[in-house]
């Protein structure tokens, strides 16, 4: 059974953080002085990570990392607020860079700046882009970037049985990085059937829950403090592993208490074919 442990963006980050701001800045001069803490307690999350960096050619300045599960329309103005907060407080450069962990609804446009203007002023923040299912999951085992380990199913290429397993040996050759193996767990849930994730790798709900990526996820519908939130994003997840979901199916979900439906969020994620679902529905 895989131990508990921390496996927020910081842990991620400081396993190899040179090698995290050389991919984040495309400049392999580029050298991490020391990960900071997280001050902006106003707006910080698990996801957010300041990096201190160095290079010959710049200096001294900051790699301003956030790890977001989906991508949101929020975003631009987020990056533009915690770019300003940390440059006012440490008076160096920054360099942020919004990394997407998952696709974000077809409706929905991804864009790089915050750019607005009111009474002649404007306002603009440019940040650097990177949507984790465009990158080629190879580059996870060549460079190396350990951080990038536990998302290796939902890469480019990464959602094989043979590339999943291959990305276990890693970590589990590792001190540091076996304690990963419940997130490579959880993201392999996206892409495998659960028995063959159970296969593959050591499974336990009990720990994939204390995971800050499972909380936003499981929490991401329920937000909005509505029902129909909650019942969205429970559909969302079934289509995601299941594929198509059957309308009578969804009808039975109408009426569900925000409570219900997030104890069939933990069923949706764990169960192995949807008719298991179905089982679990009829209870």
């Amino acid at each position: 059974m895989a131990k508990a442990a921390d496996i927020g963006s910081k842990r991620l980050i400081n396993l190899a953080p040179d090698a995290w701001v050389q991919w984040v800045t495309q400049r392999p001069e580029v050298v991490a002085k020391e990960v900071l803490g997280c001050e902006f307690q106003w707006i910080s999350r698990e996801t957010d990570v300041l990096v201190k960096a160095y290079s010959a050619t710049h200096g001294d300045f900051l790699v301003l990392n956030e790890l977001q599960l989906r991508y949101t329309a929020h975003m631009p103005l987020r990056m533009r607020a915690y770019a300003a907060l940390a440059q006012e407080r440490y008076r160096l450069p920054i360099y942020p860079v919004l990394i997407n962990i998952l696709p974000p609804p077809s409706t929905l446009t991804i864009v790089n700046s915050y750019e607005q203007e009111f009474l002649g002023l404007r306002a603009i923040q440019d940040y650097r882009v990177i949507n984790l299912w465009e990158i080629d999951a190879e580059i996870v085992f060549g460079q190396p970037l350990p951080s990038l380990l536990p998302f290796v199913p939902i890469l480019r290429g990464g959602g094989k049985a043979s590339v999943v397993q291959r990305a276990l040996q890693v970590l589990r050759a590792d001190v540091q990085l076996n304690q990963l193996e419940s997130l490579l767990a959880f993201f392999a849930s996206f892409v495998l059937d659960t028995p063959l994730v159970q296969q593959i790798m050591r499974w336990d709900m009990a720990v994939l829950r204390e995971s800050p990526w499972y909380q936003e996820i499981l929490t991401e519908g329920l937000q909005q403090g509505l029902q129909q939130g909650a019942r969205q994003h429970l559909i969302r997840i079934l289509q995601r592993r299941f594929g198509e979901i059957p309308q009578e199916l969804e009808a039975k979900l109408e009426g569900k208490s925000v409570e219900q439906l997030e104890t069939l969020m933990d069923s949706a994620i764990a169960v192995s074919s949807l008719d298991e679902f179905v089982v679990v529905l009829s209870r």
